[in-house]
């Protein structure tokens, strides 16, 4: 693949910028639904092994970070921006977006006994931090590299080393490696109590979704035509899908412990897609119905926090006796809506109101950048 880096284009990218914002929208839209026990199957996690459509966000917006972060800093550098600068911006912006998610996570009683230092925007910004660093300071070749090395280690400690205490190699949930060193590394409450799904083993191989957008960054910048970055991004897509349900014959895809496969899986339905969209948006021009990503996507982390604090008025508060989920739920139910249709709008309808302060700051030019 061509390493060249050439001018960065004078415009954005409207797929990533669609696609990062519609990844948002999915993320809100399935953190809230009307009705935790009535979801549709597509919209709930897989319990452990195995994958839904809801397992795909969260590495597809790592993945996406690993884009902008090649997109962002090859303008800075062809701007003349000195690498110790961005080591500054990087190291800062990393440990607000930590500190916010910390913030989050005390959230709405602040009980510091009650603690959980891991989390998803935690991991998004151990994962910016250490996909930025390693651009600043790697070729593509040793992206890849680190990439495979790692997710060939991960697989090797995870399938070969007995859980101590167990005797034996075993991946069930909260009695696997990944699980008994958080127990000992782990400061704080875990997500799970025994384990956590953020946990530290596992945010090494979501350091290489990160890493595979940024070999996806590095091939939009290339000096290849745009058709041929379409077609290289869909068969480099395809083909990681197809080496990970291989590698999951013995490494099962699991979103809990980000095995290798999964990271192969999702990184290349991610490719995928925004291979799709590129060719569509970017190369076709054809923008119809991707504003409302944009606008998402233009302060996605902001608005990924304004759905975290305003979720409290609308799931805790109560007003009239009951939060207002709780009463949309009972009001459709009422009128003879399915219980699982019922939580779905109410949803929906929720990821609508998360969407007025996101477009109230695109409007105004308002770009929140922790």
């Amino acid at each position: 693949m061509n390493e060249s880096l050439p001018s960065t284009p004078a415009t954005r990218l409207t797929s990533l910028d669609a696609m990062r914002g519609f990844t948002i929208a999915a993320m809100i839209l399935v953190n809230y639904p009307g009705n935790g026990e009535f979801i549709f199957e597509p919209l709930e996690h897989a319990a452990w092994n195995g994958l839904t459509p809801t397992d795909l966000i969260f590495p597809f917006f790592l993945f996406i970070v690993g884009v902008s972060i090649v997109l962002a800093f090859t303008r800075a550098l062809e701007q003349g921006v000195a690498k110790g600068v961005l080591y500054n911006k990087v190291a800062l912006r990393a440990l607000k977006i930590f500190a916010v998610g910390i913030f989050l996570t005390l959230l709405p009683y602040f009980h510091f006994s009650e603690l959980r230092v891991t989390g998803v925007l935690q991991r998004i910004a151990i994962v910016f931090l250490v996909c930025s660093f390693l651009f600043l300071n790697a070729s593509f070749r040793t992206l890849v590299w680190v990439g495979v090395v790692t997710l060939v280690a991960y697989w090797l400690a995870m399938v070969l080393i007995p859980t101590p205490g167990q005797g034996r190699v075993v991946l069930d949930p909260g009695n696997n490696l990944a699980a008994w060193v958080d127990s000992k590394l782990l400061p704080g409450r875990m997500w799970q109590g025994t384990w956590d799904p953020e946990g530290i083993l596992s945010t090494f191989p979501s350091i290489v979704t990160g890493i595979g957008g940024m070999l996806a960054g590095r091939l939009l910048l290339s000096s290849r035509t745009p058709h041929e970055k379409t077609i290289l991004l869909l068969i480099a897509g395809f083909l990681a899908v197809v080496l990970g349900y291989l590698w999951h014959l013995t490494f099962p895809v699991n979103k809990n412990l980000w095995t290798s496969s999964f990271v192969l899986i999702t990184g290349g339905l991610a490719a995928l897609v925004l291979g799709t969209a590129y060719y569509v948006v970017d190369i076709c021009h054809y923008v119809k119905g991707t504003l409302p990503g944009i606008i998402f996507g233009a302060n996605a982390i902001a608005v990924y926090f304004i759905s975290e604090v305003i979720s409290y008025l609308f799931y805790l508060v109560p007003f009239g006796g009951a939060p207002l989920n709780e009463q949309w739920f009972a009001a459709l139910t009422h009128f003879g809506v399915a219980p699982k249709i019922a939580s779905v709008l109410y949803a929906m309808l929720f990821v609508g109101i998360n969407f007025i302060p996101a477009y109230v700051l695109y409007r105004k030019k308002i770009f929140i950048k922790l």
